[in-house]
């Protein structure tokens, strides 16, 4: 029978082109994924809740390709603000066994659940008594039968040519882990800025930042009074570097913000004026928890290049340019 098989494999790659390959490929997973998603495995929200619930880090564990899986799926938990660590199964009978902590959890992938190496991971396990969460194929094998709970995805297709290499089951192990760790931060009710925490770096990262993050405060402010001559204030704007100037009270109320294009439209009557003679309705202002794509598109709306922060009883306590949001990399 195998031998059937064997050349009926190669037939098919005879006769199809690289093309057709590919759409095999991606088209075997995605219906593994698909039917996975239709009917996942009973046990996904106990273990999502374990997890929750452990007080210890994640340890996630794995040999060979489940290994390169079970690293992401750690990494996924972390950036999502759940303590994880990856053990390598092999290692752990080396003393990398001392990473489990007595309050932590184990997931445990392997497709087969007969891996040799997670052998003395599970017995250690079983004598500690550290709950163990298997991802594999049958709850019937080793790592089903000895896990106190089993996601067991049941056999697939591997997308390999010679439906060998692990392809599809590897694919299908980390959509479980994804879903796992989704679930966990659900139930942790974890707010975008708790990412952004644990995801400073890249566009990600800028998408998040708010208004507070990128306002300047403090002596970096280029406060002057209503009275003060415009020559004073000109000096004060060029020494801030913000091509801005923000019109204070003596109790620290904001009366409005004067920019370079205010100077520009009264030029003629510039050096007889003072400050406030140059200001005109209301600033435009920003607050400091909303992000900073959100205050770029206001500012980019209203044609100017920055924004007075005013909090929610309109106490100012910072100012925010333009230039400062596209420094960071943040998009409206």
């Amino acid at each position: 029978m195998a031998d059937f098989v064997h050349e009926d494999r190669v037939s098919q790659r005879s006769t199809s082109s690289l093309r057709d390959v590919v759409q095999t490929t991606l088209r075997v997973e995605a219906n593994a994924l698909l039917q996975l998603s239709e009917c996942p495995p009973d046990k996904m929200c106990a273990a999502a809740e374990l997890i929750f619930a452990s007080d210890g880090p994640l340890v996630v564990a794995g040999v060979g390709k489940s290994g390169h899986i079970g690293r992401k799926i750690a990494s996924t938990f972390r950036s999502l603000g759940r303590q994880a660590v990856f053990l390598h199964a092999a290692e752990a009978s080396h003393g990398d066994l001392g990473i489990i902590h007595d309050d932590s959890v184990v997931l445990v992938l392997s497709n087969s659940g007969e891996t040799t190496e997670l052998g003395d991971l599970l017995t250690y396990c079983r004598d500690y008594k550290i709950p163990v969460i298997g991802v594999t194929a049958s709850q019937d094998s080793t790592l089903g039968k000895a896990s106190e709970i089993v996601i067991a995805h049941g056999r697939v297709q591997e997308a390999c040519v010679n439906g060998l290499a692990p392809t599809t089951s590897t694919t299908v192990a980390l959509a479980i882990g994804d879903a796992l760790a989704v679930g966990v931060s659900h139930l942790s009710k974890a707010e975008p800025q708790d990412f952004r925490r644990y995801h400073p770096g890249g566009k990600l990262g800028a998408r998040l930042l708010t208004v507070r993050d990128l306002m300047h405060t403090g002596s970096a402010l280029p406060i002057v009074t209503p009275e003060l001559p415009m020559q004073e204030v000109v000096i004060t704007m060029s020494a801030k570097g913000f091509g801005a100037a923000i019109v204070c009270d003596e109790g620290g109320a904001v009366l409005g913000l004067i920019t370079d294009g205010d100077m520009r439209r009264n030029v003629s009557k510039l050096w007889q004026s003072c400050a406030e003679d140059l200001v005109v309705g209301s600033p435009k202002s920003v607050t400091p928890d909303e992000t900073a794509a959100a205050a770029l598109k206001f500012m980019s709306s209203q044609s100017i290049t920055a924004a007075i922060v005013l909090d929610d009883r309109g106490k100012m306590c910072g100012l925010l340019h333009i230039h400062d949001c596209l420094r960071a990399g943040v998009e409206e």
